[in-house]
């Protein structure tokens, strides 16, 4: 799987394709290529990258997630490849044929793990799960209680130290380093779901007219933590006021090409969100009954750690 991750934030860059690599061109004329199959996810925010429509196809083709940011650096567009694979009509059609009951019990699994997963952090990073642990078992089918809010009210000011503490997307502080972990990872979910065949707009539980990526929004779920686990580095490193900035990125792209334990193997995330997806495809085919979500604590057994 490839696991290149590419930021275009620093500096003005020209990008072209060159004999199926993808060719970056600096100021000073010095050029670096890569093969566009090593490519993943490629995100730019500096106002003076230029790019020719070759990259844009060629990163399409190969299976790449393109994510163009606005001038105040934050994501406002994903192109990600419509071509998965050669059945993507029939595996379409069994994703839009899924009952409302598979969708909610799909929500549960889903639901637990990301609980599961944010008790596991805590317990690694502060020695103690808070209680979130033994909330998992009682999120129901669909989570009617609100179980997952529930977590989270109790999870954020803990993972961080900080009473105060809220995830909100517009805050200028470790929200702003949460905001760019999760549109990478979300760009990397949504790759997985299109190489899988299925259509990242149609999700299993969040559903927003506006959003293209639906299904990426309900699988990053259980994966988010990752990018907690990044973020509370970031702020032990540099200190809760840090900007984004391209060392504090290049600390996030080392957690997010970390290594985890999945399948009883040391697996890169995009293995594991592959695996997710496929998963998910058979449950729509009738193959299968469950998600194949990690297991957690075991998740983070190898991953990065302090």
């Amino acid at each position: 799987m490839p696991d290149r991750i590419l930021d275009f934030s620093e500096e003005a860059v020209r990008l072209c394709v060159r004999h199926s690599n993808l060719v970056i061109r600096r100021a000073d004329d010095s050029e670096v290529s890569l093969p566009l199959r090593d490519v993943a996810v490629v995100v730019v925010s500096h106002p003076a990258v230029s790019l020719t429509h070759p990259v844009l196809a060629g990163l399409a083709a190969a299976g790449a997630t393109f994510v163009s940011c606005d001038d105040t650096r934050l994501p406002v567009g994903m192109m990600v490849p419509l071509q998965g694979n050669f059945v993507q009509a029939e595996r379409l059609a069994a994703q839009v044929a899924a009952t409302r009951p598979t969708g909610k019990r799909l929500w549960q699994s889903v639901v637990r793990a990301k609980v599961r997963a944010q008790a596991a952090v805590l317990v690694l990073e502060h020695g103690d799960d808070g209680g979130l642990a033994s909330l998992a078992d009682r999120v129901r089918s669909g989570d009617p209680d609100n179980i997952e809010a529930q977590v989270a009210r109790a999870y954020w000011p803990q993972v961080f130290g900080d009473p105060r503490f809220e995830r909100t997307r517009t805050a200028e502080d470790l929200n702003r380093h949460l905001n760019y972990g999760y549109t990478v990872l979300r760009a990397m979910t949504a790759r997985a779901i299109c190489a899988a065949g299925l259509h990242p707009c149609l999700g299993i539980h969040h559903h927003n007219r506006y959003s293209q990526f639906t299904l990426a929004d309900d699988l990053m779920e259980p994966l988010r933590p990752v990018v907690d686990r990044a973020v509370l580095s970031i702020a032990r490193t540099w200190g809760t006021d840090v900007a984004v900035t391209k060392e504090t990125k290049a600390h996030m792209f080392e957690h997010l090409t970390a290594r985890f334990c999945y399948r009883g193997e040391q697996r890169a995330l995009f293995d594991v969100l592959t695996g997710i997806s496929t998963s998910l495809l058979a449950v729509y085919e009738g193959r299968r009954k469950e998600l194949d979500l990690p297991t957690f604590p075991m998740f983070f057994s190898d991953g990065v750690t302090e």
